[in-house]
Parts: C-alpha cells; sequence; structure tokens
C-alpha cells in the first residue's frame, strides 16, 4: 500500500502519478484539446466567494439529504469513471464498498472493469446507486444492460448525453492509450455479437488493439449511437421503471428540454473537461440550469469538486448535491478502498467544518444570499 499521508484532495494527483503507468495516469487525468474546460472546472470555486452567517447555533451539523426518496449521509455521489481496475486490481469493487461505508451513491459505469451486478453486491447496505448508460445504436443490448442494473440492485439510471464521439483526447493518442491486458469492459461482453461480425465482433478486442490513437476512442466511433434525440427518454421509460438522470447538460435550455422529455434529474457536467474543449465550466452553468429547473427535478452538478467549500459554494448555487471523480481514483491507486475511503472522510470533515463556519446546521440553511459571484460587491450581500 502506498502512502496515504496527504492534508487535502488537491495533493492527490501527483501522489498518484508517482504510482500509476504513465499510460494509465494520462488517461484519467488528461482533458481535451487544449484542456482549457479541464483548468477552468477547477479555478471556477476560486472565482465565487462565501458570505457566513454569524450567532447561529452550528453545536450540531446535518450534512444529510434524500435523493430519490433514498437518505444520503452528506450531497456527494462518486461519479461514473470507466476502467477503475486500471488504478488498482479490485477497481469498482473498491469503490463500491467505501461508497457504501460512508452512506453515499455510487455511479457505476458502462465501461467498468467489473461487471455491474459484482459492483452492486459489493456496495449492499449502503445508500443508491446509479448506472450510468451511453447509449449504443443497438437497443436490443441497450435494454438488455438497463433490465440487468435493475434487476442487480440499482435505484437509478444516468444517462450520458454529451458524448456522441468521444472528444480529442491527446495524451490518450500520443501514449497510443488501450486498455491493458488482463483487464475486460465487462458490461460490454456480448456487444460484439448483437452488432454483428460487420460491426465489430469482439468489442474487448477493439479497446485492446489501439493501433494508432486510442482504442477507446475507436469503440465509441464504432458503437455509440451520434443520432441520440430527447425522444430516447420515452424509449427508455418503456423498458425500465427506474428514475432517468440525463448527465452532460450546460444550457438552462437543454435542462428545460429534457425536463418536458420526463426525466427524473439533471447532471451538469462537461465530462471533466474532456468532451467540448472550451465549453463553460460547471460551476459557472449551474445557476441558469438550476433557475429553469426550478426545483422541479433535482439538479447535480461535476466538475473539480476538491474542498468542502467547493461543495457549499454549488449547493449554494443550486445544485441538491456535487459527484466527485478524480480524486477517487487517485485515492484507490495510493491504497485501494482505504484510499478511497481517506479521499471521502477528507471531503467529508471539510463540508461539516465548512458548513459550521457558514453557520449553517443543515443543508437546507445554504442559500444564493451565502455566495458572491465574481461581480458582486460583498456589500451587495450584508
Amino acid at each position: 500500500m502506498s502512502d496515504l499521508t496527504f492534508q487535502n484532495l488537491d495533493e492527490l494527483e501527483p501522489l498518484a502519478q508517482q504510482v500509476l503507468p504513465k499510460t494509465v495516469f494520462g488517461y484519467y487525468a488528461s482533458g481535451s484539446e487544449t484542456e482549457s474546460t479541464l483548468r477552468d472546472n477547477r479555478a471556477v470555486f476560486s472565482r465565487y466567494r462565501l458570505m457566513p452567517r454569524m450567532m447561529v447555533d452550528v453545536s450540531n451539523v446535518d450534512t444529510t439529504l434524500t435523493l430519490l426518496g433514498r437518505k444520503v449521509a452528506y450531497p456527494v455521489l462518486i461519479a461514473p469513471m470507466a476502467m477503475q481496475c486500471m488504478a488498482h486490481p479490485d477497481g469498482e469493487l473498491a469503490v463500491s464498498r467505501a461508497a457504501a461505508a460512508e452512506g453515499i451513491p455510487m455511479v457505476q459505469s458502462t465501461m467498468g472493469t467489473v461487471g455491474l451486478a459484482d459492483v452492486r453486491q459489493a456496495g449492499v447496505g449502503g445508500a443508491l446507486m446509479f448506472f450510468q448508460l451511453y447509449v449504443f445504436k443497438n437497443r436490443g443490448f441497450v435494454r438488455q444492460l438497463v433490465q440487468h442494473a435493475e434487476r442487480s440492485g440499482y435505484g437509478g439510471l444516468m444517462v450520458t448525453v454529451d458524448a456522441p464521439f468521444l472528444g480529442k483526447r491527446e495524451a490518450d493518442e500520443r501514449n497510443n492509450f488501450k486498455l491493458p491486458d488482463g483487464l475486460r469492459l465487462a458490461n460490454l461482453e456480448g456487444l460484439g455479437a448483437n452488432l454483428g461480425a460487420e460491426a465489430g465482433a469482439n468489442t474487448d478486442a477493439a479497446v485492446h488493439d489501439a493501433g494508432e490513437g486510442s482504442g477507446v476512442s475507436k469503440h465509441f466511433s464504432d458503437n455509440i449511437d451520434a443520432s441520440l434525440t430527447w425522444s430516447f427518454v420515452a424509449w427508455l421509460r418503456s423498458v425500465t421503471s427506474l428514475p432517468i438522470f440525463v448527465k452532460g447538460i450546460l444550457s438552462a435550455h437543454d435542462a428545460e428540454k429534457g425536463v418536458d422529455a420526463g426525466v427524473d434529474g439533471i447532471v451538469v457536467s462537461n465530462h471533466g473537461g474532456r468532451q467540448l474543449d472550451t465549453a463553460p465550466a460547471s460551476l459557472d452553468a449551474l445557476p441558469a440550469i438550476a433557475a429553469a429547473v426550478g426545483k422541479r427535478v433535482p439538479v447535480l452538478v461535476d466538475g473539480g469538486i476538491r474542498r468542502g467549500t467547493d461543495i457549499i459554494k454549488a449547493l449554494a448555487l443550486g445544485a441538491d448535491a456535487v459527484l466527485l471523480g478524480r480524486p477517487v481514483l487517485w485515492g484507490l491507486a495510493l491504497g485501494g478502498q482505504e484510499g478511497v475511503h481517506k479521499v471521502l472522510e477528507t471531503l467529508r470533515k471539510e463540508l461539516r467544518l465548512s458548513m459550521a463556519l457558514m453557520g449553517c446546521p443543515s443543508l437546507a440553511h445554504l442559500n444564493r444570499r451565502m455566495v458572491l459571484a465574481p461581480w458582486e460587491h460583498p456589500s451587495a450581500r450584508l
């Protein structure tokens, strides 16, 4: 086990870089093209300031919330992240166990290296768990995946809608990234057979055989449905009773279209800066989306979360909860389940302390007047 000594989540990435293979670290850490959106996801939090309230009883701070009728210990979900066994042999199993121990939801990726049923079983006794869905051209295979998730005990679906093609991830192309030998995309076994020989009879082989550039990119271009529209929500409703969240929304217009289409939740996200470069930081997009949705469905946000104060800013700007991404992978690489647990514990303690210092004994006390946007003067919030 690697050294798990760190004070905050910002310290984790360089530590993980020391223990991960170059190709794996590059895949996890990189963004698309110039990586300006990747950088802005983190930088945006420093542009907002917090306005605390004094003389409030914060001797007991309650971080709990209810999501889809289920109690969650604090407003953090583990974001869907592909191929976690590249970081540690226990991969998604370790993350699922750590999330269950913390009482927070995990979102399991379609591109997982452990089967979704096994991941759900590892997290039994924990909070709500989502299955993140990439939509393939073959609807029969999509139906199989979704119904397998429902039978396995997942409580919701999170459909990624911002990836009709993968963004240009130059680190992967430079490193000729491919899935390491001995690992498999466990949820996609049988996809080749469903698609037929002409479409690619062996999905795992396509991902392992990178050739020039990224094998994962080739897999997406071959199999992902780039013709996806909002009518898919109705089709998905016809094959499952699970709540449906859509992930990858950056405009109020699209959020309203999603609610009109009948989704159960919106996830404000730019895919960790890995899709359209120079797209806005998720936090900047959040207020307009939250206003457009108007509490009709939950609004979640991801991108750049590293501190308890980041969570507070996101919630004050309209989110119901946040998704935590790369720091989970860094903790996994450094210490397996224990490493992930320490990452989550660190963030949980920071959140509780920051809420107390803000004068917020519960999440319900957070509101828009407690955060200053870059163009606002402090006197406007006094």
